[in-house]
């Protein structure tokens, strides 16, 4: 194997990257968009839910009750409907996202120590958003019941009880962020390897200097590590870029060892390279190969973990996600992000994306031919 035939094929794919004004988007500011908007947009937090109140009431407690939503960061009033159906049409219409009516014989009930239904109306289509509204709702609820025993029996009532005491650990304000920003890393690194070596091979095909390559003595093993090291580079470089990002845009904290990082990072490059040069391969044009490596992403992103947990997964697409490099990857940069883990925790990861990504990046290597077909 040579170096300098290896050393001057790599020079001359950065010249053909960087020479084409299209590309230079595609590599510096296209990953920082990319990072903007999906560290915006994917987010779990809910601090603006819209409630709708039909108070038949009109109480001190149903006011009080209306209160204890008021004064919480998560709610904001909107509409003081008049009737059932205004209140439907409000939520069908998404003027409000959960919707409350109060019963004419509310404080009746609570002052002779009867229970009292309070209708909550939450908008389902969106069901994780749901379940999270109605978990706030339940808490405000529980709160206000509390107060209300107080007010009514005033004596001091001492019993039995189990007091939980709440820690979360490595993410402690429960920030969705800092949940998402470390897998947009890996997914974006992912994102741009696959595309960018799906067309390396082809390229050459249709610029017609793969008959150039074909009559030089290098070998398909120098050829390929020649083509795969530029964007070896590049994707290191962008992650770097993407990291200081993360960190000090959307302040996510990076507790672990940033060269255990780029080393996994370089794991996981094997893989993502082995795919796109296969795609390479077996692709005719560079619109076949664009549209095969979207095919390859989206269960890439789907059976990785990244925002559906694979245990909820059925048991045979839970073994699929096993050939998943992204799925390792993921477990290694949230490790390093939030808790700080290291290779002693971590190994298992390790040792899959190395053989995986030996295995395809082989495999792409041998499916490699010096050939025009």
């Amino acid at each position: 194997m040579s170096l300098l035939r290896i050393r001057e094929l790599v020079r001359k794919e950065f010249i053909e990257l960087f020479r084409d004004k299209k590309n230079r988007p595609l590599l510096i500011i296209a990953p920082l968009v990319q990072i903007l908007v999906f560290g915006y947009v994917l987010n779990f937090d809910i601090k603006n839910i819209r409630v709708a109140v039909f108070d038949q009431a009109n109480t001190i407690e149903s006011r009080e009750f209306i209160d204890a939503f008021r004064g919480n960061g998560y709610f904001n009033l909107v509409a003081y409907p008049k009737s059932d159906l205004e209140l439907d049409s409000l939520i069908l219409n998404k003027k409000a996202d959960l919707g409350i009516s109060l019963a004419p014989d509310m404080s009746d009930k609570i002052r002779k120590g009867q229970t009292s239904d309070v209708q909550i109306l939450v908008d389902g289509a969106t069901s994780n958003m749901a379940f999270i509204r109605i978990s706030y709702t339940m808490t405000i609820l529980d709160e206000y019941n509390r107060l209300m025993m107080k007010k009514l029996y005033p004596m001091d009532m001492k019993y039995g009880e189990i007091d939980a005491r709440i820690r979360q650990w490595y993410n402690p304000n429960i920030n969705s962020r800092n949940f998402f920003v470390p897998g947009i890393v890996a997914f974006l690194i992912m994102l741009l390897s696959l595309i960018l070596t799906s067309i390396a091979v082809i390229r050459e095909k249709e610029a017609g200097t793969m008959e150039q390559v074909i009559v030089t003595p290098i070998r398909p093993a120098e050829f390929i590590i020649g083509k795969t090291v530029p964007y070896i580079i590049i994707a290191l470089v962008q992650m770097v870029f993407i990291l200081l990002f993360a960190k000090y845009w959307f302040s996510v904290p990076m507790a672990g060892s940033a060269l255990l990082l780029f080393g996994a990072a370089l794991l996981f490059l094997l893989s993502t390279l082995g795919v796109g040069l296969f795609i390479s391969t077996i692709s005719s044009t560079q619109q076949q190969a664009m549209m095969t490596t979207f095919f390859v992403i989206l269960p890439f992103f789907m059976l990785s973990g990244f925002v559906f947990p694979i245990d909820n997964m059925p048991v045979f697409v839970q073994w699929i996600t096993y050939l998943n490099p992204l799925r390792y990857f993921l477990v290694i940069i949230r490790g390093v992000f939030l808790k700080g883990v290291g290779l002693t925790v971590l190994w298992e990861q390790f040792a899959a994306l190395a053989i995986l990504g030996a295995v395809l990046f082989m495999g792409a290597t041998m499916r490699f031919r010096k050939t025009l077909d």
